[in-house]
C-alpha cells in the first residue's frame, strides 16, 4: 500500500534503539510540551536524526540511503518519498505488513510495533530522511508523532535483514555452555517465573542468544541484555522483540518458527532476571583437559607421504564438528579429522608442519600433516567458547608456543607449540577503551603473530584494547596494550606484515597498528559493520598499495591506502570505495599473481548475490564487478547454498569456494580458474557437511591474501 513505504527504515530504527522507555500517552504529551518550550532547530533536529539514521539504519539502507535491492527498500529519490511523511509515522508507531513496490521492486517483510520509541526520535529522524538523499524536504514535530499515537495501523513491507535459517544459524550460534553447569539466580525484581522456566529459558539463552549478546549479557554483536535495560523495557517489549527480530541483525525467533509462542513468553520474563553465571575456567580445568596423543618424541622426523603439503586446504566441515584437509593438487581428500564443535578458523605452524583448528566449544586439536594420513597428535580445551588460535613466528620462536583466545571466560592461554600444554592463562576483565567503565566479559577476538617482536598480537573485543603480548619471557610476561576503539573482530597484515590492520565492527572503524614501532597509527572511520576476514592486498592502478575489505551492514567495498612510505599521502585513508552486491560480506581475497579481487555476500538476503561470487578486475575497478553463479556450477539441488570465503592455491591460479548448504543438504568446494574466472571442479560428496572456512596452508602460513 502507498502510504506505508520507506517502512524498513523504522523498523532499524525501533528495535535497536536501547535507551527509550515505555511510557504512558500522558507522559509523551507532556515530554512534548517541556521539548516545544525549548525546541532545537530544524538544522538540529536533522543533525540529530543523522546520528540516529547512522547508528541505527545504515545497516539496511546503507550510508547513502540507496537501501539493498530485493533486501531494503532505498530511501534516496524513492517514488514514495512525496507521499504524506505521517503515513511513515503512522507505521512506525502502529506497525505494518503486506507488500509494497518501491521505484519497480516489490518488498515483503513484517514491522512490529515500535510504539516505545519517544516523539522526537521518530520526528527527528523522518525529518532526517525527507530533507536528505534528493527528496524534497519537509518537517514533522513531535507533537505530531504524539497526536498520531493509537491510530489505525498501516499497512506495508518492512525489509528485514535477518529472516533466513542461514543467517540465524550464523548469527546465533549456541554459545558452548552446558546451562546444567550455571548458577541461577531467581530474584523478586523480575516477573514471575518458576524454576522449570528459568533452567528452559537459560538452556535457550546459551543456544539461541549468548553468541551475540555474550554470556553475561553485557552486550556485544547485539545489544545489552542486563536487567536495567530489559527491566524497563517490559515484557510485552521484550516477546515482540524476540518474536519480530530487529534489523540490526536480531533473528525473528517466534516468525520462523524456532521458537514456540510459550518458549517465547518465558525467555521474555527470564531476560529480567539476573543471568545466571557460567563456570569459570582456569588452570586446572585446562590440564584435565589436555591430552597429549602422540609425544614429540614418538611422531615421524620426516614427512610420511609424497603430497605438496604447501598446497593442503584445512576445510571447516561446521556442523560435523571435522575438519577435512583436501590436497590442492589432486583436489583429492586426504584426510576427515574429528574435530571441536562448528572449527571457527585453522591455523598451521610458522613451519607449516602443524595444523591447529579451535573449535566454538574452546577445543584446539593440534593436528601433523607430516604423519600419513594426517592425525591428531594433542588437543586441549581453553574454556567454554573460544574463536581464535595462532603460533609464534618470530624468528629464532618459530613453532615454539600457540596461544588461543576465549569467549568465556574472557581470557587468552599460552601453550607449548608442540604438545599444547598450558603455560600461562591471562584475563582481559578490565575498563572500556572510551567509557573507562569496568567490563566482566570482554572476548578475545583475532590474534596475530608478529614477525618484527617475539609478540602476539591479540584484539579484546568489548574493551576496545589491543595486547601486544611478548612470549620471550612468559614466566615474567610483558604486555603492552594500546587503546583503539571498541568491538574490535577480525583483521589481517598488509603486503609487507608490519602493519596490522584490525575491523571494529560495530565501531565501523579499522584500526592499524605498527607491529615494529608497536603502536597504534591511524583509526580510520568506514562503512557500516566492516566484516574483513583477513582482507586482502593488492596493487592499486593509482593509489598503489592498498588494504581492502567488505562489510556486513553495507555493500561497500573499501579500500585503504597502505604504504606509509611511498604513498604517504593515502596510507590509512579511504582512498577508494566500490559498490558491492549490496551487503552481508564475510570476505573478500586476492593473490600476488592475480589480476583480481574475489567477494562473496553469503548473508545477502537477495539469493542471487549470497548464491554468487563477485570479481572485480584489478585494473579496471571502475568498470565494476562480474557475478559468477557458484552455487549454480555446483548443482546441489534445494537449499540456501551460500558461497562463503573466497581462498587461493598456493600458485595464485585457482580460487576455491565453499558452498554453505542446510544440514540435510548437499554442499560443495568449487574452484574456478583464476584468469578465466571459469569452473575448474566441483568437489563434493556426503562426507562434505556444511563446508565453510578454508585455508590453504602456504598462503595461511605466510599471510598472503
Amino acid at each position: 500500500m502507498k502510504t506505508s513505504t520507506l517502512l524498513a527504515l523504522f523498523l532499524c530504527l525501533g528495535l535497536t534503539t536501547s535507551n527509550i522507555a515505555a511510557i504512558t500517552k500522558d507522559k509523551l504529551l507532556h515530554a512534548t510540551d517541556l521539548a516545544s518550550a525549548n525546541a532545537p532547530t530544524l538544522e538540529e533536529r536533522i543533525s540529530n536524526g543523522e546520528k540516529l539514521y547512522k547508528s541505527n539504519c545504515a545497516a539496511c539502507h546503507q550510508i547513502t540511503g540507496k537501501g539493498v535491492t530485493g533486501a531494503f527498500p532505498p530511501l534516496a529519490e524513492s517514488d514514495y518519498i512525496a507521499i504524506d511523511p505521517m503515513n511513515a509515522v503512522l507505521a512506525v508507531i502502529n506497525g505494518l505488513t503486506g507488500l509494497v513496490t518501491v521505484n519497480g521492486q516489490d518488498y515483503t517483510s513484517v514491522m512490529p510495533n515500535l510504539s516505545y520509541m519517544s516523539d522526537s526520535d521518530v520526528a527527528d529522524v523522518v525529518t532526517f530522511v525527507i530533507n536528505s538523499f534528493g527528496n524534497k524536504g519537509g518537517d514533522i514535530n513531535a507533537a505530531q508523532v504524539a497526536a498520531a499515537r493509537g491510530s489505525d495501523k498501516a499497512i506495508g513491507p518492512a525489509g528485514h535483514p535477518v529472516t533466513t535459517g542461514a543467517e540465524m544459524a550464523y548469527q546465533g550460534v549456541p554459545a558452548a555452555i552446558n546451562a546444567d553447569d550455571t548458577h541461577h539466580l531467581i530474584d523478586s525484581e523480575g516477573p514471575n517465573i518458576t524454576q522449570a522456566e528459568f533452567d528452559t529459558a537459560t538452556e535457550i539463552f546459551f543456544q539461541r542468544c549468548a553468541g551475540c549478546h555474550g554470556v553475561l549479557r553485557q552486550g556485544a554483536a547485539g545489544k545489552a541484555l542486563t536487567t536495567d535495560v530489559t527491566r524497563q523495557k517490559g515484557t510485552d517489549y521484550l516477546k515482540a522483540l524476540i518474536t519480530y527480530g530487529s534489523a540490526a541483525g536480531m533473528p525473528n525467533w517466534g516468525t520462523s518458527g524456532d521458537l514456540s509462542k510459550e518458549q517465547v513468553d518465558i525467555l521474555a520474563r527470564f531476560l529480567q532476571h539476573e543471568p545466571p553465571a557460567a563456570p569459570e575456567w582456569g588452570m586446572p580445568e585446562m590440564v584435565n583437559s589436555w591430552k597429549l596423543l602422540v609425544k614429540p618424541e614418538d611422531r615421524p622426523g620426516k614427512p610420511q607421504h609424497d603430497l605438496n603439503i604447501d598446497n593442503f586446504f584445512a576445510i571447516t566441515l561446521r556442523d560435523a564438528g571435522q575438519v577435512a584437509i583436501i590436497d590442492g593438487d589432486t583436489k583429492k581428500t586426504v584426510a576427515i579429522i574429528k574435530t571441536g564443535y562448528a572449527v571457527h578458523i585453522s591455523r598451521p605452524s610458522a613451519s607449516g608442519r602443524y595444523l591447529f583448528t579451535i573449535g566454538r566449544d574452546a577445543k584446539i586439536d593440534m593436528i601433523d600433516l607430516w604423519m600419513d594420513p594426517p592425525q591428531r597428535v594433542a588437543e586441549i580445551k581453553v574454556g567454554l567458547e573460544a574463536r581464535s588460535v595462532e603460533s609464534s613466528k618470530f624468528h629464532g620462536y618459530e613453532d615454539k608456543y600457540a596461544i588461543a583466545g576465549s569467549y568465556w571466560p574472557p581470557q587468552y592461554t599460552i601453550m607449548d607449540g608442540d604438545t599444547l600444554k598450558p603455560l600461562k592463562v591471562v584475563s582481559t576483565r578490565g575498563m572500556t577503551v572510551d567509557t573507562q567503565e569496568y567490563h566482566p566479559e570482554p572476548r578475545v577476538a583475532a590474534i596475530v603473530a608478529s614477525r618484527e617482536h617475539p609478540e602476539f598480537i591479540v584484539n579484546v573485543k568489548e574493551t576496545g584494547k589491543i595486547l601486544l603480548v611478548n612470549y620471550a619471557d612468559i614466566d615474567n610476561l610483558s604486555v603492552t596494550t594500546i587503546g583503539a576503539t571498541r568491538y574490535l573482530h577480525d583483521g589481517g597484515w598488509d603486503a609487507s606484515h608490519r602493519y596490522f590492520l584490525t575491523a571494529a565492527d560495530q565501531s565501523s572503524k579499522i584500526a592499524v597498528i605498527d607491529s615494529k614501532e608497536r603502536s597504534l597509527v591511524a583509526l580510520t572511520e568506514i562503512g557500516n559493520i566492516p566484516h574483513s576476514g583477513r582482507g586482502a592486498n593488492l596493487l592499486d592502478p593509482i593509489f598503489g598499495p592498498v588494504w581492502v575489505t567488505s562489510a556486513l551492514g553495507n555493500g561497500d567495498v573499501t579500500f585503504l591506502g597502505s604504504d606509509p612510505e611511498d604513498h604517504p599521502q593515502h596510507a590509512w585513508k579511504v582512498v577508494r570505495t566500490l559498490p558491492g552486491m549490496g551487503g552481508g560480506s564475510l570476505s573478500v581475497k586476492s593473490h600476488p599473481n592475480s589480476n583480481n579481487l574475489w567477494l562473496d555476500a553469503p548473508l545477502n538476503a537477495d539469493t542471487r548475490f549470497s548464491q554468487a561470487i563477485a570479481v572485480f578486475d584489478i585494473n579496471n575497478l571502475e568498470a565494476g564487478f562480474e557475478v559468477l553463479p557458484i552455487a549454480e556450477w555446483a548443482d546441489l539441488g534445494d537449499g540456501p547454498k551460500r558461497v562463503v570465503q573466497p581462498e587461493y592455491n598456493k600458485a595464485g591460479d585457482e580460487v576455491w569456494f565453499s558452498i554453505w548448504n542446510g544440514l540435510e543438504q548437499k554442499s560443495a568446494i568449487v574452484v574456478v580458474d583464476d584468469k578465466t574466472r571459469k569452473l575448474k571442479t566441483v568437489i563434493k560428496g556426503p562426507e562434505f557437511v556444511t563446508p565453510t572456512g578454508k585455508f590453504n596452508i602456504y598462503n595461511t602460513v605466510h599471510d598472503i591474501y
